[in-house]
C-alpha cells in the first residue's frame, strides 16, 4: 500500500504526490506531461481496483449471497461518493463507459425525445469532437440544427457571443467546462444562466474540469453534467453523467437489456427510474469502485490546494516556455489553467514529439479531437503539455530543455 497522502493543512508538496504514482518510481526519469489525454493512477487507486476484483468480487444488485451484497455497497458507495464530489443527489449519477457516451446517451435519450425541425443546439467552436459528432447526429435524425458559438484570436469564448445566440428556437446549450486544447476555462454559469431563459436544457462537457476546478452542478445549475474517471487519476471504461432527477426520469432507455427493468413481457416492458433506467447489463463494477477511491484520493488532498499547485506551475512552465526562440502559445484566454499548446516556427510538431519523447518527455502532438478549433486558429497541429497533480518544476525543466534541443537538431 501507498504512503498516506500528505494532509490538507500541510503545503501542497508535489514530490510527495509524485511518491504516491507508482510508475514514477517504476520509470525513474519520466516526465509524463499528457495527463488530459489520461492521468496517471495512484497506488490508492490501483489497490481498490485489485481488491474489488480479487477480494470478494461478485456481480452487483442481483446476488443474495455475501459477496454479491458487498460488490453492491461498493459500488453504491462509489455512486454516492461521485455525487457528494458533484453536490448532486446519488439518484442523478449515472455511470457509463466514458464522456463520450454520457454525451452521446443524453443526445440519443434527450435528443430523441426533445427535438423537432429548425429547433437549435448551442455548441462553441472549441468543442472536442465528443461534444460535436453526437449532437450533428442527433440534429441529422430530428431535423434540428447546430449553432456554433465563435473563439476569440486568444481562444475565449464570450458569454455575450453565446447569449446573442441563444433565443427562442435554442432546446440545447452543450459546451465545455474546460477546453482540451487550448486550457480556456468558459463562462459557463452566465452561458447556463441565458439558456434557463429560454428554457433550454444545458449540458457542460466536464471532462478536463474535474482534476482543476472545484464542480458544483447545484451552483453552475445546469442540466447535465459529464465527465470520465481516467482522467480523475482513476480507471479507464468508467464515466460518469448528472442529470437532474425529474429530467432523466422524462428520458427514454438508452439501451435494453438487465437491471434497469421493472417487468419484461412479450407484450411490452417497464424500466425503473433513473439512474437504473441508463445502466443496462452489467457495468464497470471494479472500474466505479476506484474511481470512488480515485475521488477520495483527491478530496484528501483537497482540490483547492490541487488547483492553486497547479496554477502556479502553469504560470512557470508559461514564463520558461515563452523564453524559447520560435515558440508559439495557442491559447492565452482570460481565463484557463493546464494545458500549454504551442509550436516550433518552422518545425514538425510530430517531428519535436519525437525528440521530446527519446528525452522521456510524454506531450501529445496533433489536432486533440478539436478540428475546427484548430483550422480557427489557422495550425494543423499542436505540441500539448498538460499538467497535473504529481508534476513539478523538474518536468517543465526537462521540457524546456527537450525543445531547445529539437530546435538544434530540427533547424
Amino acid at each position: 500500500m501507498a504512503e498516506r497522502a500528505p494532509r490538507m493543512d500541510a503545503v501542497f508538496d508535489g514530490e510527495a504526490v509524485r511518491a504516491q504514482f507508482p510508475v514514477f518510481t517504476k520509470n525513474p526519469g519520466l516526465y509524463f506531461l499528457d495527463t488530459a489525454a489520461s492521468a496517471q493512477k495512484p497506488q490508492v487507486v490501483l489497490d481498490v481496483l485489485n481488491i474489488a476484483l480479487s477480494d470478494h468480487y461478485a456481480n452487483i444488485h442481483r446476488g443474495l449471497y455475501e459477496f454479491s451484497a458487498r460488490s453492491t455497497a461498493d459500488f453504491e458507495n462509489a455512486r454516492a461518493k461521485v455525487a457528494k464530489f458533484l453536490n448532486a443527489g446519488e439518484n442523478e449519477i449515472v455511470f457509463t463507459r466514458s464522456t463520450t457516451e454520457s454525451i452521446n446517451l443524453v443526445a440519443a435519450s434527450w435528443g430523441s425525445a426533445r427535438l423537432k425541425p429548425d429547433d437549435e443546439i448551442l455548441i462553441t467552436q472549441l468543442e472536442h469532437h465528443a461534444n460535436i459528432v453526437p449532437w450533428q447526429m442527433i440534429a441529422e435524425k430530428t431535423g434540428a440544427k447546430l449553432v456554433v458559438v465563435p473563439v476569440t484570436d486568444k481562444g475565449d469564448v464570450l458569454a455575450e457571443e453565446a447569449i446573442k445566440r441563444i433565443g427562442p428556437k435554442t432546446k440545447m446549450v452543450a459546451i465545455s467546462h474546460m477546453s482540451n486544447a487550448l486550457g480556456t476555462i468558459l463562462p459557463a454559469g452566465e452561458i447556463v444562466a441565458a439558456a434557463k431563459k429560454v428554457g433550454a436544457a444545458t449540458l457542460l462537457d466536464g471532462a478536463q474540469a474535474v482534476m482543476h476546478l472545484p464542480v458544483d452542478v447545484k451552483a453552475l445549475d445546469c442540466d447535465f453534467y459529464v465527465f470520465s474517471g481516467h482522467k480523475l487519476y482513476g480507471p479507464t471504461g468508467i464515466g460518469v453523467l448528472y442529470g437532474r432527477e425529474e429530467i432523466l426520469n422524462t428520458m427514454p432507455p438508452y439501451q435494453g437489456g438487465g437491471d434497469m427493468i421493472e417487468k419484461v413481457s412479450f407484450a411490452g416492458t417497464t424500466y425503473k427510474k433513473a439512474p437504473a433506467r441508463f445502466e443496462a447489463g452489467t457495468p464497470a463494477i471494479a472500474e466505479a469502485i476506484a474511481l470512488g477511491a480515485a475521488i477520495d484520493f483527491i478530496t484528501g488532498l483537497g482540490l483547492s490546494r490541487i488547483a492553486q499547485y497547479e496554477q502556479e506551475l502553469y504560470e512557470y512552465a508559461l514564463q520558461e516556455l515563452q523564453k524559447i526562440e520560435g515558440l508559439k502559445l495557442y491559447g492565452q484566454a482570460f481565463k484557463r489553467a493546464s494545458i500549454l499548446a504551442f509550436t516550433l516556427d518552422g518545425l514538425n510538431a510530430a517531428d519535436v514529439a519525437m525528440i521530446l519523447d527519446k528525452e522521456k518527455v510524454c506531450v501529445r502532438v496533433g489536432h486533440h479531437c478539436a478540428m475546427p478549433l484548430l483550422e480557427r486558429l489557422g495550425v494543423p497541429a499542436t505540441i500539448r503539455a498538460s499538467i497535473g497533480m504529481y508534476n513539478t518544476r523538474a518536468d517543465v525543466d526537462a521540457l524546456v530543455a527537450g525543445l531547445n534541443k529539437a530546435r538544434r537538431m530540427l533547424s
